[in-house]
């Protein structure tokens, strides 16, 4: 696989993908004050079920989406930090727009930590807007949204 492709996981990806998911989220735990939610996913059972894509050899970023009615929901970006800076994140969100397309799908939803600052600043850069702030448990939200023409990327 080129670096710069992206494509379904596979069960033997998944120590990757944990790995990759710890890396990219542990540094938000002291700042948010609880374990981000992808960390304590089940990536087997994702993987299994197809919502996991991953990009690099080895895994250095990936993407869990969920085909939802009337929108795709991304549940999670993971970049390994080793690899900021290198254009994944933005590889993977373009990823999520093409699979939203191929699904016929016109909205892709998503949340973020209010206390994540980073992705705060990047979704709006990629066509994402706020929809409204809510918490949820020990989780304070901003929840996204991002409308697709139905044309090519």
């Amino acid at each position: 696989m080129s670096d710069d492709a992206v494509r379904p996981a596979r069960a033997a990806d998944v120590p990757a993908v944990r790995a990759v998911t710890d890396a990219a989220y542990r540094p938000y735990v002291a700042r948010i004050g609880v374990l981000p939610q992808p960390m304590a996913a089940d990536h087997a059972a994702d993987v299994a079920a197809g919502k996991v894509f991953v990009t690099g050899d080895p895994v250095i970023g990936l993407v869990v989406v969920e085909a939802r009615p009337g929108h795709l929901f991304l549940d999670s970006v993971a970049v390994h930090p080793a690899a900021h800076g290198r254009g994944v994140g933005g590889r993977l969100l373009r990823f999520v727009d093409a699979r939203a397309r191929a699904l016929e799908l016109t909205e892709i939803r998503l949340y973020t930590n209010a206390l994540m600052a980073e992705n705060r600043r990047i979704y709006p850069k990629y066509g994402y807007e706020v929809v409204e702030r809510r918490v949820e448990g020990p989780y304070d939200r901003i929840h996204y949204r991002k409308r697709l023409d139905p044309g090519p990327d």
